[in-house]
């Protein structure tokens, strides 16, 4: 009587096992949220369905992730000087950032460059730039420090730009791009891996960024960005964007100390996985509050859309300057988040991995 029970078990136990091996490494499986849910952002209806994203550490997968929410955003507390401030910048840059080529580039922007996993991979880097020729809905005034004369332009991007054009969005300008990738613990951008293998295959240099949750611990996010984000050779450093988000449903705002902690919690965990120092993208606000003379070994991601960032944040050196949140372009529906290198075309080279110089590229 016990053996026919004892078969019939094996058997039953057999199909299921057959049932699950064919989800092999499922990303639905992969990606169990934890206990505690993120509801980060609240967010307007959009076009595409979708669970909002999450925003994680330093490391990322070599194995493919489902797709993920948005890029840097604007944020929603800009700073006064900033939302408000004059927008035609002074005619003369800063006396005390040197001038190059009449762009004002800081000594010792290009702090901690990527570090690549094995070996530089410069084919993206081989051909010649594409030059400016993005639009803006609201083009503001920057004088001689004007971002459109500095050599590398780029762009942020989300779900909310939808289905993007990556080959005419590179030719209007576009040679780099970060993809939203996650926010808190348990969202992930649906666009996200769509995007990442999109502008890798129209030749753009590609990173992720996570959009850091407050009521959520740093080593859970770290550890959800990771198992979202790959690791692959030749992307940019991961970016953490830290600001005070009015929208989200989380209204916590920990004190400096907790907030300098978290970040450097997540920001270890990134570093360790994927290699390379991770970005700091930031906002006025945020920056006031925070900021403010921490982190000088990181390289800095700054908003500043209506003056230099030499204006808006003083003495901070910077790598990456989102100078304009209302961009037109060719491949993009609507408005998109544009951004400018610190450097010429000879820095960006030699910073993104490659090891050409401009002579060498034409």
């Amino acid at each position: 009587m016990r053996i026919p029970g004892v078969v019939s078990f094996l058997i039953a136990s057999l199909c299921l096992a057959g049932c699950s091996s064919t989800a092999g490494v499922d990303a639905l499986d992969l990606q169990k949220p934890s206990n505690e849910t993120t509801s980060s952002v609240i967010r307007p209806p959009a076009p595409i369905a979708a669970a909002p994203a999450a925003r994680g550490n330093r490391a990322a997968r070599a194995e493919l992730a489902p797709m993920s929410d948005n890029g840097p955003r604007r944020p929603f507390g800009l700073a006064e000087e900033e939302e408000t401030g004059v927008f035609a910048a002074p005619d003369v840059p800063d006396p005390q950032v040197p001038d190059v080529g009449g762009l004002p580039v800081e000594p010792a922007a290009l702090v901690s460059p990527p570090k690549l996993l094995t070996r530089a991979a410069p084919a993206m880097l081989a051909g010649p730039l594409t030059r400016y020729g993005f639009r803006d809905a609201k083009p503001i005034n920057f004088g001689k420090a004007s971002p459109r004369r500095l050599a590398v332009h780029g762009v942020d991007v989300s779900r909310w730009q939808g289905n993007v054009n990556w080959d005419k969005l590179r030719a209007q300008g576009a040679n780099f791009a970060y993809v939203k990738a996650t926010d808190g613990g348990d969202h992930l951008d649906p666009m996200f891996m769509k995007n990442w293998r999109n502008a890798d295959a129209a030749g753009l240099k590609r990173g992720a960024y996570h959009f850091f949750y407050w009521c959520r611990t740093a080593g859970e996010q770290a550890d959800w960005f990771i198992r979202n984000v790959p690791r692959v050779e030749g992307a940019l450093p991961p970016v953490i964007d830290v600001e005070w988000n009015g929208e989200s449903s989380c209204k916590r705002r920990p004190s400096r100390e907790k907030v300098l902690e978290k970040m450097q919690v997540f920001m270890d965990k990134l570093e360790r996985h994927y290699g390379q120092r991770p970005i700091i993208y930031t906002a006025p606000d945020f920056y006031r509050d925070n900021l403010r003379g921490e982190f000088l070994d990181y390289p800095f991601w700054l908003r500043a859309v209506a003056q230099h960032p030499s204006k808006v944040y003083p003495g901070r050196k910077w790598l990456f300057w989102q100078y304009s949140g209302s961009g037109l372009s060719h491949g993009v529906t609507g408005r998109i988040d544009l951004n400018v290198f610190h450097g010429d075309e000879r820095q960006w080279r030699a910073w993104a991995g490659g090891r050409q110089t401009v002579a060498d590229a034409n």
